[in-house]
């Protein structure tokens, strides 16, 4: 009886440490909010939210929900605000600013 104890407990604990998915197809905002405090609104469209998470310098994340569950998620890169404007071609192929 005392080996199933240790067992059961040993099982639970376990279970306890096992990694959490921090995004996961149709969780509700509001679990996203708790686990995401540094989210934040980054568009709204009739009944779509959308909120950005930042990951680091180059990284950030969008999160979209429909009627409060997640549908949409995508990773984007930070674009730099130092990188200088690239040169746009010119059909006759003449560089211009």
């Amino acid at each position: 009886m005392k080996n199933l104890l240790i067992l059961f407990v040993t099982v639970v604990l376990l279970g306890a440490c096992a990694p959490r998915p921090e995004f996961q197809q149709g969780m509700t905002e509001r679990k996203f909010l708790r686990q995401n405090k540094e989210a934040v609104l980054a568009g709204l469209d009739g009944n779509q939210k959308t909120y950005r998470v930042n990951r680091g310098d180059r990284f950030f994340v969008l999160a979209t929900f429909e009627e409060g569950r997640l549908v949409k998620l995508e990773e984007r890169d930070i674009t730099p605000g130092w990188m200088p404007n690239q040169p746009k071609n010119d059909p006759e192929g003449n560089n211009r600013n």
